[in-house]
């Protein structure tokens, strides 16, 4: 059978064995009223008075949004806001892009983001996670960590939030609270937010709110200098606007949260022996960093000792920024990385996705397809592959015919999961 796996912004089409297992979540039309809708979410939100009505001429507004490895359409949300506050002068906006602790974005990659118009109108500002001069500090959370958020943003009369909600492989799900938490927090509280306890807690999984440590801490720092507003979407898996979720930064991500839940989960009756998936296409596949998220997901439903074939892009590289790459070169093996960032006396900002890497890695072997090349790969302890077809048939070839094979064509879009008491 032919199919199409995300992959950058062009896709990547595959012939895998007839018997293969596709499995991705419902497929949902973007809305053909899509601006309209956005202004009768802002007009008709969730636990909150309509967005407009909350805003006085004076009132200095921040904006929040994700940085460009999230597919948030804010070059669409933003010039909606504000056009539904039109009341507000343009020089009392300021965006804060929440970067959490990776890079800067360039202003070409800005316009992408926002548009030429708003880049050019509006000022914009990139959270510096480790400055705290530009930080401020808001008190302890029940798990421990101290809250740092971007300053401008906690001092700005009115504070708005965008995002993405889609399954999130620690955090249960995106969007909401996560805009602020890591997106606007200093670098000690995103240490924290993402230590080795947090990360390794078995409630930190895909799907999971309640209970999640994860999505806990970022709910309590974001209550800290809570949003006045949020505006979150859905995406289907050509990145159109499914669904608008407005208003209280908690009970409209909830909402959220549970229509996601919906249309993405898929329950299967046992593991498969080989799973392939994609990292979602372009932005989210930009980096190899990135692509364990597409990795996780696989590995919800393959036999330990199988193998997971990945195709991600990887047009942004490791990155070339961040401690993700030197992390890695720490240790020989998975299990060694393991150990070491188990260490309570490790810290290091990038940790988190390496031991999630890392936990897979000893779950499964991992091909990656991309644009890498091998020695990046085989240098995260990966697995090359520049044929998925080839590997799954060298694979079906060294396991046996009966070999159960799965695809997930939008990676972590869908959280697919192994029915209760069932898992290898």
């Amino acid at each position: 059978m032919k199919i199409k796996l995300a992959y950058g912004k062009e896709g990547l089409h595959v012939n895998l064995p007839d018997n293969t297992a596709v499995i991705e979540p419902v497929r949902i039309p973007g809305l053909a009223n899509e601006k309209e809708k956005a202004f009768e979410a802002m007009r008709n939100p969730i636990g909150t008075g309509p967005l407009k009505e909350m805003v006085k001429v004076t009132d200095k507004v921040s904006i929040v949004i994700s940085d460009l490895t999230r597919p948030t359409p804010n070059h669409k949300l933003v010039p909606w806001i504000m056009e539904e506050l039109n009341h507000v002068p343009k020089e009392q906006f300021v965006i804060i892009n929440g970067t959490g602790s990776h890079r800067d974005n360039t202003r070409e990659e800005l316009i992408q983001m926002l548009g030429e118009e708003v880049v050019n109108s509006v000022r914009i500002i990139h959270n510096n996670a480790f400055n705290k001069n530009t930080q401020s500090y808001l008190g302890t959370t029940s798990y421990g960590a101290e809250v740092y958020l971007n300053k401008e943003y906690c001092e700005s009369d009115i504070k708005i939030v965008t995002g993405f909600i889609e399954p999130h492989f620690f955090a249960g799900f995106s969007g909401g609270p996560k805009g602020i938490m890591p997106g606007i927090a200093g670098i000690d509280t995103i240490m924290h937010f993402h230590n080795a306890r947090m990360i390794g807690d078995k409630n930190s999984t895909w799907g999971k709110i309640e209970g999640n440590p994860i999505q806990g801490e970022a709910t309590e720092a974001a209550l800290m200098a809570k949003p006045d507003f949020m505006l979150n979407v859905t995406l289907n898996g050509d990145k159109e606007i499914t669904n608008y979720f407005a208003g209280d930064v908690i009970k409209a991500h909830r909402a959220g949260c549970e229509y996601v839940r919906e249309h993405s989960m898929v329950a299967c009756e046992e593991p498969f022996d080989i799973v392939i998936t994609s990292n979602s296409g372009y932005p989210l596949d930009q980096n190899l960093y990135q692509a364990v998220k597409g990795m996780s997901a696989a590995q919800k439903i393959v036999k330990k000792g199988g193998a997971i074939i990945c195709a991600a892009e990887c047009s942004d590289g490791l990155p070339n920024h961040g401690n993700y790459a030197e992390i890695l070169t720490m240790k020989p093996t998975p299990q060694e990385i393991l150990d070491m960032i188990g260490n309570p006396e490790f810290s290091i900002f990038d940790q988190w996705q390496v031991q999630k890497q890392a936990l897979i890695q000893v779950w499964a072997d991992v091909y990656v397809y991309s644009t890498l090349s091998n020695e990046d790969i085989e240098n995260a302890m990966f697995l090359p592959t520049d044929s998925i077809e080839k590997t799954v048939e060298e694979l079906v070839e060294k396991q046996g015919k009966k070999v159960r094979i799965a695809v997930l064509p939008l990676g972590p879009l869908t959280i697919p999961y192994i029915k209760e008491g069932v898992r290898s």
